[in-house]
C-alpha cells in the first residue's frame, strides 16, 4: 500500500490514541510482555509514522509491561548465502574482512521494517548482542529478555525468544503473517533437533570496545512451512487467538507458548 493509497482509504489519520484504543480492543493490556511483528504500510496512514506506533504500544503496556521487537541484522550473515540480492563471489572476502563490527546502539536492522528500526533508537530500549539475531526490549523485564543472548544458536534456548517463553509472553502480529513469526524458530530447536547447522563468523566489540571476530553455530533455519504451521494452529487452537484490526491492518494476538509448543509438535510430525 502506498502512502497515497492509505490516505485514500482512511477517513481520519491514525494517531497515538487511536492506535492505542485499537490495541486495547484487541486485548493488549498494561503489564503484558509482547513480542511485536509489524508492517507500517499495512496499518495505514499514521501521523508522523513509526514513532506513533511505538508510542501507542508503550502507552498501552506502560513501564510495568515489556515491549520486544526483533532487530535482526542479516548483513552480518555469510555473504555466500545472500540471495536477495547475491553479491559477486570475488566480493565475499573483502565484505567479510572489512565490514565494521556489530554495535547494538549503532547497527541498523535489515528488512525488519520501519517500526522496529525506529524502536531500537528509543531511550531506555535495550538491544541484545547477537550480530545477526538481536532483539530490542523496553520495560520492566527488558534486561531479562535481552541480556546474555548467546552467540550459538541465536534463536534457540539461550535467546530472547526463550526468555519470552519463560515470561509467558504474547505475540502481536500487526499486518504480518506467520512466515515472519520468529517464535517458530525456537520451535525448530525443540521439534526438529536433527536439522543441520552451520558455522558463522561476525565482527563484534569486546568489553574493551575493540573489534573481535566471534565464531558461532547456527541452526539451518527454514521458514518455508511457517504459514502452514500458522494455518493449522488457527484451525486447531482458534480459541487461543484474538483477532482484530489496528488501523487498517489485520491484527492477531497469540500466547507465545501455545505457538511454540504447537509448532514444535508440528515439526516433529511433518518434517522428515
Amino acid at each position: 500500500m502506498t502512502e497515497a493509497d492509505a490516505i485514500e482509504r482512511m477517513d481520519e489519520p491514525l494517531t497515538v490514541e487511536r492506535i492505542a484504543d485499537d490495541l486495547r480492543d484487541l486485548g493488549v493490556r498494561s503489564g503484558d510482555t509482547v513480542l511485536v511483528h509489524s508492517s507500517l504500510s499495512s496499518i495505514g496512514w499514521v501521523a508522523v509514522g513509526p514513532p506513533a506506533v511505538v508510542d501507542a504500544l508503550m502507552e498501552v503496556l506502560t513501564p510495568d509491561g515489556t515491549l520486544v521487537m526483533p532487530t535482526h541484522s542479516t548483513q552480518y550473515s555469510d555473504p555466500t548465502d545472500w540471495r536477495n540480492p547475491p553479491v559477486p563471489d570475488d566480493w565475499v572476502d573483502e565484505i567479510t574482512t572489512e565490514r565494521p563490527p556489530f554495535r547494538p546502539a549503532v547497527t541498523p536492522t535489515r528488512s525488519m521494517g520501519a517500526i522496529p528500526e525506529c524502536f531500537r533508537t528509543y531511550p531506555e530500549v535495550l538491544r541484545s548482542r547477537h550480530p545477526i539475531y538481536s532483539f530490542a526490549a523496553w520495560g520492566a523485564d527488558a534486561a531479562f529478555v535481552v541480556d546474555d543472548h548467546e552467540y550459538d544458536h541465536g534463536l534457540g534456548e539461550a535467546s530472547p525468544l526463550a526468555r519470552l517463553y519463560d515470561r509467558d509472553g504474547t505475540v502481536l502480529m500487526l499486518g504480518t503473517g506467520y512466515d515472519t513469526n520468529t517464535s517458530f524458530h525456537l520451535a525448530e530447536h525443540r521439534g526438529d533437533p536433527g536439522r543441520g547447522s552451520s558455522t558463522q563468523e561476525a565482527p563484534v566489540l569486546d568489553d574493551d570496545g575493540e573489534s573481535k571476530t566471534v565464531t558461532f553455530e547456527q541452526l539451518d533455519y527454514d521458514a518455508g512451512d511457517f504459514e502452514a504451521v500458522g494455518r493449522d494452529f488457527e484451525r486447531d487452537r482458534s480459541g487461543e487467538l484474538a483477532r482484530g484490526t489496528v488501523g487498517l491492518a489485520d491484527a492477531k494476538l497469540v500466547p507465545q507458548r501455545a505457538l511454540v509448543d504447537y509448532a514444535a509438535e508440528w515439526f516433529a510430525e511433518n518434517r522428515g
